[in-house]
């Protein structure tokens, strides 16, 4: 017989296997060009950093797009050399928040590494270069990007000094329903009764996001793990808990500045399922006083990490 396959079959098993991986190195090369082409059109300036003077190269340093990240110099410079494919998803969208892309391009670079763009039904987590933008220039205001199911997307240098930093922890634990009810330290300070309130509005925001995400895995592993974990996030879940208006004013201990209460206000972004999460306090106020005193010094320490 010659093989465990007919001759035919061997001829046509063999060319399938050089059309795969002849497809898999085009992707590879594809991606390398987009990486290295991205980087290069986004000046520094664009992405938040400081210009540093005359640059030997043009746009950003990829020292500089690794942080920006939270990826290995290394694993950069071997995606954009073709030395390496098919970074995970949560890399790909590290890559396109870092390059502020848009949501075409990611989900261009989604394509080469081999998933699936977001299905009708789940959350569009992705972060517009627009929304960059206003991230870049509230400098002064603690402001957090949330998605539909709570969870933490970005935070401005500000907002990371006042909640605490998440930016380095998994999905998972970034997402605040998760944290609460799990039992993690925050800096949020409510009576028994606004505590109540504000479980009950928790988990009514993720009613509402099953109802109109109802093809997110992530979403849904969240509920599914909550029950498991939490009897009280499980009671009130059975409860079907109705929606109702989160507070509008919330108070904070912040080691270094003592107790601030500041104005809460969500901001929904147009054509996205993330929602943007502001700060303030009135001019002149005590809690206005003690914003700034944070800027001074939660940045100081934000700044030396």
């Amino acid at each position: 017989m010659g093989g465990p396959f007919p001759r035919n079959d061997r001829a046509t098993f063999a060319v399938t296997v050089v059309v795969i991986i002849g497809g898999m190195e085009a992707s590879k090369d594809e991606l390398a060009g987009c990486l290295r082409s991205w980087r290069e059109r986004l000046q520094p300036v664009d992405a938040g950093l400081p210009s540093g003077g005359r640059r030997r190269v043009n746009g950003l340093r990829r020292e500089e797009v690794a942080q920006l990240a939270g990826l290995s110099v290394d694993y950069l410079a071997r995606l954009e050399q073709s030395r390496a494919h098919s970074p995970s998803p949560s890399v790909v969208n590290a890559l396109a928040r870092a390059l502020r892309l848009s949501r075409e391009e990611r989900a261009h670079l989604l394509r080469l590494s081999g998933h699936a763009e977001p299905r009708p039904g789940s959350i569009d987590r992705h972060l517009t270069p627009s929304v960059r933008r206003l991230l870049d220039r509230w400098t002064d205001l603690p402001v957090m990007v949330v998605d539909a199911a709570n969870g933490v997307i970005e935070a401005t240098p500000l907002a990371t000094a006042l909640v605490g930093d998440l930016s380095g922890l998994p999905r998972r634990e970034r997402n605040l329903t998760w944290r609460h009810f799990t039992g993690a330290p925050s800096p949020l300070r409510r009576t028994p009764e606004e505590w109540e309130d504000a479980e009950e509005s928790m988990v009514a925001e993720l009613h509402d996001a099953i109802g109109r995400f109802p093809a997110d895995e992530p979403l849904r592993s969240l509920v599914e793990d909550l029950q498991a974990v939490s009897p009280r996030f499980a009671a009130l879940w059975e409860g079907h808990c109705v929606a109702r208006s989160p507070a509008k004013r919330k108070t904070f201990h912040h080691p270094q500045v003592g107790l601030l209460t500041l104005d809460c206000d969500a901001l929904t972004v147009d054509g996205s399922d993330v929602r943007l999460v502001v700060y303030t306090a009135a001019p002149g106020s005590p809690d206005a006083d003690a914003l700034a005193l944070l800027a001074a010094v939660g940045l100081q320490d934000f700044a030396a990490r």
